[in-house]
């Protein structure tokens, strides 16, 4: 039987923004703003699109391309005034942990992957999300239990 995967709320959203991603972020000198100054159906957008499909058939079929999609889409889409691409490496930490996974990976190639992911342009969506959903399948591993 075949797993579903496990969604992240706005609320964990609110938790990774002041609790985790402040913490782990403390030597950038640009502080992520107060979660209320979020823009919030840019948000919910973010955190619904992985999941979406149409005819019975998601348009992100797997863990790993509603992953890339998710890290894919924070970086893109700006849901928040200021550390938007810090925010997507937490966000993505804590989505592939709630599903029993983990990258194996430095923090810096991973925020430089974000930087990157975040210069990308627009026109090269399809390219950058193969490209995301490849480092992921490089990195990824089971949490062990």
């Amino acid at each position: 039987m075949k797993r579903s995967v496990l969604r992240l709320t706005v609320k964990d959203v609110e938790f990774i923004a002041f609790e985790l991603a402040q913490g782990l972020f403390d030597s950038f000198k640009e502080p992520i703003p107060d979660f209320s100054t979020r823009f919030p159906d840019k948000l919910e957008s973010c955190l619904a699109a992985p999941f979406q499909g149409f005819s019975r058939k998601d348009f992100y079929p797997t863990l790993i391309s509603k992953s890339a999609a998710l890290f894919y889409l924070i970086n893109k889409n700006h849901p928040f005034q200021n550390g938007n691409k810090r925010l997507a490496v937490t966000i993505l930490l804590v989505f592939l942990h709630k599903n029993g996974k983990w990258l194996k990976v430095g923090p810096i190639e991973l925020y430089n992957f974000a930087k990157w992911v975040a210069s990308s342009p627009a026109s090269l969506s399809g390219s950058i999300m193969t490209a995301t959903e490849d480092f992921l399948k490089k990195h990824l591993i089971d949490i062990k239990k």
